[in-house]
């Protein structure tokens, strides 16, 4: 007479195969290992990046003392005036930033002074590195050497910048890339530039192309044929030390970039100039007529560590900005690195 619905089976728990269990257990096992690989590559990343800023921040020690030192003393009068803007234009200066680049972060200053009401010493020097930092920020442009390969790499710098040193260091830091190098000894006129080249070579496991006695063009020509044959990622192609002055010294460098684009229409596909931080305001003048010569297109500054002056970066910015590529602080294989504006203002800074 009355029906009553009828209870609903109890579903039967389903049981996992072995099969299914294996399974599992490899997925987690591979899960595990991808997140401990991902994990082990940010420390290592994060330690490299703290060793790197430590090593930068001890290199501009000598630059520190000189510009941030007097800073810090400058600003604690707490306010933006006619005074601080004085005094402050010549610690720029005597630092070797350069008037134009000077004038631009005292504009700044006033600018920031005004708008954010700046008055604390703090206040005033985060608006100052802040400034210098927007300042060298177009300069921080990291080498993309996937476009070519061979990516050939021409190197060029008066005598006693560390060029050869550089190329060195260089060769090692994109084998840490899991990049082939390939080095050319074309600094023929410097005997001692070709067996410095070879040692490092050796040191480096890297082949180097070099002859006894010849032309620098020459010498480079046949490292680009020699890695191309043999598959090689990047050709580091050294280059006589010469003075912007030397006009005929001058042509001569042109012509081998000339002969570099008979090898490879498309090379040399970066052009980098090694500068020395010492020289100071000569520096810029360097790269002023090195990009007449050869169409620079890239920087590596040397021996920062060795300088009060490493404010010649924002001179160089203001006046004839080019990439600086590495910047190196010591003279360990590991103290050439890329250059980072914000590293490298906190470095003098703090």
């Amino acid at each position: 007479m009355f029906g009553f619905p009828k209870k609903a089976p109890t579903p039967t728990p389903t049981r996992s195969t072995p099969d299914a269990d294996e399974a599992t257990d490899v997925i987690a096992d591979v899960a595990t290992d991808v997140i401990t690989d991902v994990a082990t590559k940010v420390v290592a990343d994060v330690a490299a990046r703290a060793s790197w800023r430590y090593r930068l921040k001890s290199g501009l020690s000598r630059t520190r003392a000189q510009f941030g030192g007097k800073l810090k003393s400058l600003f604690l009068r707490g306010k933006v005036d006619d005074q601080l803007l004085e005094e402050l234009e010549s610690v720029l200066l005597t630092s070797d930033v350069g008037m134009n680049a000077t004038q631009y972060l005292l504009e700044q200053l006033k600018a920031r002074a005004k708008r954010d009401k700046l008055a604390t010493p703090e206040a005033i020097e985060k608006a100052l590195a802040d400034a210098m930092c927007e300042l060298l920020q177009p300069l921080e442009e990291a080498l993309d050497l996937q476009a070519h390969k061979p990516f050939v790499i021409m190197i060029a710098g008066v005598n006693g910048t560390g060029k050869t040193t550089s190329i060195g260091k260089l060769a090692k830091h994109f084998q840490a890339q899991g990049l082939s190098v390939l080095l050319a000894a074309g600094d023929t006129f410097r005997a001692a530039a070709r067996e410095q080249l070879q040692t490092w070579g050796e040191r480096n496991r890297v082949t180097v192309i070099a002859q006894e006695s010849g032309d620098s063009a020459a010498v480079i020509f046949d490292a680009i044929a020699a890695a191309r044959a043999r598959g090689i990622d990047v050709v580091l192609a050294d280059t006589a030390g010469r003075l912007p002055t030397q006009l005929h010294l001058m042509n001569e460098i042109a012509k081998v970039r000339r002969v570099i684009q008979k090898a490879d229409p498309s090379a040399p596909h970066e052009t980098l100039l090694v500068i020395d931080a010492t020289f100071g305001q000569n520096a810029v003048q360097q790269v002023i007529a090195f990009d007449k010569a050869i169409a620079v297109t890239g920087l590596v500054l040397t021996k920062l560590d060795g300088s009060a002056k490493g404010g010649v970066v924002a001179a160089i910015a203001r006046q004839c900005p080019k990439p600086v590529r590495y910047i190196g602080v010591g003279e360990g294989i590991d103290d050439l690195r890329p250059f980072h504006a914000r590293d490298f203002v906190d470095a003098l800074f703090e």
